[in-house]
């Protein structure tokens, strides 16, 4: 039984995944709930305990599942290292500063990091090097759409998606959106966000030689998808030594299960 203590959940994406938890009761559990805002959003009647902030969270945990905003980064890592608590960090948009505290975490604890929990984006990651390595001079853009109130443009995902073509191909120059007229460089490769009612996530690679056209695409239809992905990669997070891991480690481990 992995005792999950849940940073964020008041969020629709921590509710997803306390969701997630309680069908799956047999292999995991909420040991505590944490939200600021935990008062005004979480259901009044919860099987476990909620608390403002994680300071005051003094409770027996197997892992924290990080699902803030990236705000609290650094306290969460502290806590967590005082702790000697795993952290999954299933948000986006760290600091530099942030970005030093959680590989310094990761030299005391295990840290998983992920932009996106979904094993469709993950196995989507890998199509896209091993396409853009089949097509070294074809055109590429990337488009992606979440629902209107996310706040960070381009989402994360999509960088994530950018860094596995610049994994492949080294003098890659991503453009945020068009801002003026002009035609592309060989080496630009668009990202272009849209922010369209509830849309959960959709994600799309387009790759073309002029001859020929590869479309690479992942739609999530409920936030169910992260939650089940997070519940699988803390599976793995478990048995891990301190470290940082990421998508890829889950997936090259469930390639040689």
């Amino acid at each position: 039984m992995i005792r999950f203590l849940v940073h964020g959940a008041a969020g629709r994406m921590g509710q997803a995944v306390i969701a997630s938890i309680e069908k799956n009761a047999d292999k995991y559990c909420v040991a505590a709930a944490v939200d600021p805002y935990y008062a005004q959003k979480m259901p009044a009647d919860t099987a476990y305990p909620c608390f403002v902030s994680l300071a005051d969270a003094d409770i027996a945990a197997d892992c924290i599942l990080a699902l803030a905003t990236h705000a609290p980064t650094i306290p969460m890592l502290d806590y967590a290292k005082a702790k000697k608590l795993p952290v999954m960090l299933a948000t986006t948009g760290q600091t530099e500063e942030e970005k030093a505290a959680i590989t310094a975490a990761s030299k005391e604890i295990p840290v998983f990091r992920a932009a996106n929990m979904s094993l469709g984006i993950a196995t989507l990651v890998s199509l896209v090097k091993t396409a853009v390595c089949m097509f070294p001079d074809a055109d590429i853009e990337i488009v992606e759409q979440h629902h209107n109130q996310k706040l960070d443009v381009p989402s994360g995902t999509a960088l994530a998606l950018a860094d596995a073509v610049k994994a492949v191909r080294e003098n890659a120059d991503f453009v945020v959106g068009r801002h003026e007229n002009g035609k592309r460089r060989k080496e630009e490769v668009g990202i272009h966000s849209l922010r369209l009612g509830g849309v959960v996530g959709i994600h799309e690679v387009i790759i073309t030689t002029g001859n020929e056209t590869i479309t690479l695409k992942h739609e999530a239809h409920s936030r169910a998808v992260f939650a089940d992905g997070a519940l699988l990669a803390a599976a793995f997070l478990a048995d891990q030594t301190p470290g940082l891991y990421t998508m890829e480690d889950l997936v090259a481990t469930c390639r040689n299960a």
